[in-house]
């Protein structure tokens, strides 16, 4: 099995954030996915940050832990960013 590294861009998302959240809901990594409806395979690579979470995922993960998405973000977003995000978020 091959190592993934790190994304070569910045980071989109907190990863410590994201765990802290889970585990301050007590849900596991497999509930998580379920709930935001990717792969367990995601959210352990985003958790780890070793793989970017998109707008809409963080968005996503922001309503399941009912907290606001800038918790999540590692920066906030520009003005283009902001304006397609909640068009990603629907999708």
């Amino acid at each position: 099995m091959t190592e993934r590294r790190k994304p070569k861009s910045p980071l989109h998302h907190k990863p410590r954030a994201v765990t802290r959240e889970r585990e301050r809901l007590g849900l596991t990594r497999t509930e998580l996915a379920r709930r935001v409806g990717v792969s367990l395979s995601l959210i352990s690579e985003i958790e780890k940050g070793t793989r970017n979470a998109t707008p809409a995922v963080i968005l996503r993960m922001a309503a399941v832990f009912e907290c606001d998405p800038d918790i999540l973000r590692r920066r906030p977003l520009g003005p283009s960013q902001a304006a397609a995000a909640p068009q990603a978020a629907a999708a």
